[in-house]
């Protein structure tokens, strides 16, 4: 009774179109729900966001589970988990893209899961970081150990939401280092984010992650933009 009554004081909304949530919807109205554009990457090699990286970044495997663009209801997931706190939101499409990777046998030698970090004063701020909460949610699925710490950001950098592709790569030049190589020494490691733009976060993880021996790379994102 009391749920029922909260419901109707402060009714749950959907998180793209703003209509009331009914019956077991959570987060997305049905009519949303039904609007997610879902990519399927995982399943496809030389995808999208492959031939993205493709000669910055030699990965094994990469893969985006939804399609962004400005408006759509992507857009409002990736909001809603990067700047508002939406952890439940997270964890429930993390897990879709561990089913996801799972499902596929293209990332059948994972050893790690490494989140892009955030530098330790923007996590301060925002209280999380929302690579680290698609990683916890993909472990539950693939049964992986998530490596946090060791990949960290060396400098404080500007939001690269309205940069260029030049801007932002310049932006992250020698921005990650990492503090224990022997930890990642012959090793796959599975990159997470929340979205790939230009591809430049993912080039400067890189760079500090390709010296060390016979370390292997693919990458995940919960979303990639259109280009």
């Amino acid at each position: 009774m009391l749920r029922d009554l909260l419901l109707i004081l402060f009714p749950s909304l959907c998180i793209h179109c703003g209509r009331i949530l009914v019956g077991n919807e959570r987060h997305l109205c049905t009519y949303c729900l039904a609007e997610i554009p879902w990519t399927h990457h995982a399943q496809q090699p030389n995808n999208i966001v492959e031939m993205r990286l493709l000669g910055r970044i030699p990965v094994q495997s990469a893969t985006a589970l939804l399609s962004f663009q400005k408006g759509n209801v992507t857009q409002s997931i990736v909001h809603q988990i990067k700047y508002y706190g939406a952890t439940r939101l997270a964890h429930q499409f993390g897990r879709l893209m561990g089913e996801e990777m799972l499902s596929s046998g293209r990332f059948d030698g994972i050893d790690l899961i490494v989140p892009v970090p955030l530098h330790w004063r923007r996590q301060l701020k925002r209280g999380y970081n929302q690579s680290q909460l698609l990683c916890e949610a993909i472990s539950e699925v693939m049964g992986k150990p998530v490596v946090s710490g060791n990949l960290y950001r060396r400098r404080y950098t500007t939001s690269q939401t309205r940069k260029n592709r030049l801007n932002r790569l310049d932006n992250m030049q020698g921005v990650f280092s990492v503090r224990h190589p022997q930890q990642f020494e012959n090793k796959h490691i599975l990159l997470v984010d929340d979205i790939l733009t230009t591809g430049a976060t993912s080039e400067a993880c890189f760079a500090a992650l390709s010296p060390i021996n016979g370390i292997k790379i693919s990458a995940a994102f919960l979303a990639v933009t259109r280009q």
